[in-house]
């Protein structure tokens, strides 16, 4: 006979368990809510919202206008837009001047999160993690940027409210470079800048070159706006963007004040602070000199390490501020150039173990000795001759290193690139393709001496245009748009012929790379092997990318 004693063991040990994922249960459920509380962004109060029965009116064929605001598109393929007022009602009228681009890029947007992250459920997931990152975000924007950005989501798509409120949305999107560039060093921004004056400079004035290399797919890159602002607070100011996105990656304001940002290794956050690109809009829009710039940049906090390349032509040169979440240090050479690629320079950020990681690891040390080659190389320095070094596909000593390789300054994925002449207040901004097209000019005193626009007229400079680099006339350029597409096909998981990868872009490390990795995945080994092999002949950009090749053949080699 079964004694209850032993009957009752089991049955306590069940009701135990109960009673532990019950616990459990509830625990995840209050984190569940939690997140959800925490993602519920409220918008800012605003006390007149009389700006929102404003109606864009197509002044002329092609010519959109509200006021004397206006959108155009110019025959270069740049849209062209001016936007003034107070911070909700400029947010509007740039919203409504250009809702289909605000709209548009969402769409692209999303079309990059859905091929990166395909599960609807983790998307949603993730919706209400990214809200938990930026918990904090709203008490770290201005009230004067959070307002802008409430207006300009005014105009934001209804298509996805899965994700978020428009307002939660177009806030969010501000902060997606720092955290994608902070929890997975992705470096989606590889950029490139640097300046020259006195003696460097052939008329001694300050000339300051960038490449934006940040990509989130070929869809993001298409509508880019030259974006005039004139502000009701602070000094006027003209930036290159993106609808629906008023921070500032490179821009110049009516001091001839530029702002321009290249991203650095950064460790893994804790929570959210200002966007870098928040920070930099708010040096261009309150800073006249260097030591304002500064000042602005020490009284925000940051979530990722960033470099602030700031030019002055009250001060005729150029500094970088380095700053990370902790730290902040200015970069100066004391001599008549300066150099920035995507490690930090100074004293005490230089010699920081991250930062020697970074040295030891990526492509930005490289980068930076060929942009200093170029610019030994090429005396004294022009916007011509400046344009010259940003389209550079070469590595260092002329070498072929394969179109598109990231070590090199032009990399072929730039979203922009631009140059300033800060005491001129003329600004070159590229054309597609990427930094192959022609640059055009824009004079920012006739710009912002305009009183709106009633007819749709070419606002460039013609007669400073640059014309499009010969790189495109070439037969290796056309093999490389052939290699961009394989790769891409690559990518999207579609079938592609590694001989024809391999051959469109013969000197490039990532082209054996992916042929190894396609023959590879698909268990033929032995073909796979020699890409591998080949591929460590080329230069390779980063020790991460090396480290793969060599696993790869390691692990092929002791296949039976």
């Amino acid at each position: 006979m079964i004694s209850m004693q032993k009957v009752k063991r089991p049955y306590r040990f069940w009701r135990r368990l109960l009673r532990v994922l019950g616990v459990f249960l509830a625990l995840i459920l209050l984190f569940f809510l939690y997140l959800v509380w925490v993602s519920n962004v409220k918008p800012p109060k605003v006390e007149d919202e009389s700006s929102l029965t404003l109606q864009r009116t197509q002044t002329d064929t092609g010519l959109y206008t509200i006021g004397n605001n206006w959108l155009r598109k110019s025959k270069s393929g740049l849209y062209e837009m001016y936007v003034s007022g107070s911070p909700f009602e400029r947010g509007v009228i740039n919203g409504k001047l250009s809702a289909e681009l605000v709209q548009s890029q969402e769409d692209y947007f999303t079309e990059q999160i859905d091929k990166m992250v395909p599960s609807k459920n983790y998307q949603y997931f993730l919706k209400y993690v990214i809200g938990w990152f930026n918990r904090n975000l709203v008490k770290h924007v201005t009230p004067e940027y959070k307002q802008e950005i409430y207006g300009v989501s005014q105009s934001a798509s209804d298509n996805y409210g899965y994700i978020g409120t428009k307002y939660q949305r177009i806030l969010n999107y501000h902060s997606a470079h720092d955290i994608g560039h902070a929890l997975q060093n992705l470096m989606l921004v590889g950029c490139t800048s640097f300046g020259t004056w006195d003696t460097a400079s052939q008329d001694s004035s300050l000339i300051i070159g960038r490449n934006f290399d940040f990509y989130v797919g070929d869809n993001f890159a298409k509508n880019k706006i030259v974006l005039f602002t004139n502000p009701d607070k602070g000094y006027k100011f003209m930036s290159i963007t993106w609808g629906g996105f008023i921070g500032v990656v490179s821009g110049m304001n009516e001091k001839g004040l530029t702002v321009t940002i290249n991203a650095a290794k950064s460790n893994i956050p804790t929570g959210s602070a200002t966007p870098v690109s928040l920070v930099a809009r708010e040096i261009l829009q309150y800073a006249k000199n260097i030591d304002e710039a500064l000042q602005i940049a020490k009284s925000r906090k940051m979530f990722v390490s960033e470099s602030f390349l700031v030019g002055s032509a009250a001060d005729n040169k150029a500094v970088v501020i380095e700053k990370t979440p902790k730290a902040l240090e200015v970069y100066d050479p004391n001599q008549n150039s300066i150099l920035c690629t995507n490690h930090f320079q100074s004293n005490g950020l230089g010699s920081s173990e991250i930062n020697k990681e970074s040295l030891a690891e990526s492509a930005s040390p490289y980068r930076y000795k060929r942009l200093t080659q170029l610019l030994q190389n090429n005396g004294p320095n022009t916007v011509q001759k400046t344009i010259n070094i940003l389209r550079d596909t070469r590595g260092v000593d002329g070498a072929d290193i394969g179109l598109g390789n990231e070590k090199a300054v032009n990399q072929l994925i730039a979203h922009h690139s631009v140059v300033f002449q800060p005491k001129q207040l003329k600004v070159w901004v590229s054309t597609a393709p990427w930094q192959l097209g022609q640059f055009v000019c824009y004079d920012l005193n006739k710009i912002f001496s305009l009183q709106g626009l009633q007819h749709n007229t070419e606002l460039i400079d013609s007669a400073y245009t640059i014309a499009a680099d010969t790189l495109v006339l070439t037969p290796a350029y056309h093999k490389f748009l052939q290699f961009y597409n394989l790769k891409h096909q690559f990518m999207d998981g579609k079938s592609i012929a590694p001989d024809s990868l391999v051959a469109a872009n013969p000197q490039s490390y990532v082209a054996y790379m992916l042929a190894g990795d396609y023959l590879y995945k698909q268990k033929n080994y032995k073909k796979a092997l020699p890409y591998y092999q080949q591929a460590l002949t080329k230069e390779i950009a980063t020790v991460t990318e090396k480290q793969h090749i060599e696993k790869r053949i390691k692990e092929i080699n002791t296949k039976p």
